[in-house]
């Protein structure tokens, strides 16, 4: 039997601005990757994210990013792998504290948007990552690009890695995510974008944007938790997959 997570990006919301439909996205998913102050989140949102994700007993990651709010953790920054390990470090343990708080156990990191795009094809970065997961707790699981340079750096250093491809995205003949600032980048239509994820999963090939089939591996399927349709696809991938006879659980 095919069995699959379900993953999204939450906790988002910082300070005044609100981002996200978080609650009602939680009955959906059985993995929330949760932001840690950095690209996006506060302290509060932090708390009040672990509380909901655990009441409903959804597997916790940090979702570690660049310290860029203005710009959503979404633009490069010219970091060296030092940065790289401690910004994820830092991150790691400022989640850690409020899941630990609470009586949770943190299961898994995710690097989030620029530096989760630049370390699929940078060895020395993904390196840092990994090793700063490691350190922190060699029993977390590290998410990444579907065959990219960080799950293979997940791997050598000894680390659980789970293979994440994307509902809502498109990919390049590389593998690679097509860039946001290309028009074709984000898939609006839940059909579309359940078809792509089932595919995924069972067949394990997803259609490049010039047409071609490329190989992929599917542990866990993210849900961007700021798309306007977030929860709509959550709703619709979810109804669709387990139709298809697959198992949804947390890895």
């Amino acid at each position: 039997m095919h069995k699959v997570d379900l993953n999204c990006d939450m906790g988002e919301s910082f300070g005044a601005y609100k981002i996200g439909n978080d609650e009602e996205i939680l009955k959906f998913i059985t993995s929330a990757n949760i932001a840690c102050g950095f690209h996006a989140g506060d302290p509060s949102v932090m708390n009040r994210t672990v509380k909901l994700a655990l009441e409903r007993k959804i597997a916790i990651g940090a979702h570690v990013g660049l310290p860029d709010l203005v710009g959503f953790g979404r633009r490069v920054m010219d970091i060296s792998s030092k940065e790289a390990y401690n910004m994820t470090v830092y991150q790691i343990g400022a989640l850690y504290g409020f899941v630990k708080a609470e009586g949770g156990i943190m299961k898994h990191v995710k690097p989030h948007g620029a530096l989760y795009n630049m370390a699929a094809k940078d060895s020395a970065l993904s390196k840092a990552i990994a090793e700063a997961v490691y350190k922190v707790d060699p029993e977390l699981i590290l998410f990444g690009l579907s065959g990219s340079k960080i799950i293979e750096e997940g791997e050598k250093i000894g680390l659980r890695v789970a293979n994440e491809v994307f509902a809502d995205r498109t990919y390049t003949d590389e593998g690679t995510l097509t860039s946001r600032k290309q028009k074709n980048a984000l898939i609006k239509d839940a059909d579309k974008a359940s078809t792509q994820v089932i595919r995924m999963i069972k067949k394990c090939k997803v259609t490049s944007i010039d047409g071609n089939d490329i190989d992929i591996k599917a542990d866990t399927i993210c849900i961007h938790g700021d798309g306007t349709k977030a929860l709509e696809f959550a709703k619709k991938i979810k109804q669709d997959i387990q139709k298809q006879g697959i198992k949804i659980e947390a890895i």
